[in-house]
């Protein structure tokens, strides 16, 4: 057993002999009043951060300049040392 359209007329009637065709339109139009707002302040914070954003610099270009590997002369210059013997007292 579903609801029919006689009882929703019915609910209908009932809510509006409770709270008058007054208090409705007044509902309603305070409900219409803060959409307006919300929009209103939606529009208003687009603005605020299309102006605060500030525009980002172009990115700077980092030169490369190949290095040059150091040059290794024939001879090596470090000598590995050979262990001190110990003299004898």
């Amino acid at each position: 057993m579903g609801l029919s359209w006689w009882h929703i007329v019915l609910v209908l009637l009932v809510f509006v002999l409770l709270f008058g065709t007054g208090k409705i339109s007044g509902l309603m139009g305070d409900v219409a009043k803060g959409i307006k707002s919300f929009k209103k302040g939606m529009a208003e914070d687009d603005e605020e951060e299309a102006e605060v954003k500030p525009v980002a610099p172009a990115p700077k270009a980092i030169e490369h300049k190949p290095v040059k590997p150091p040059v290794r002369s024939t001879k090596s210059t470090a000598r590995a040392k050979a262990p001190r013997s110990r003299k004898s007292s």
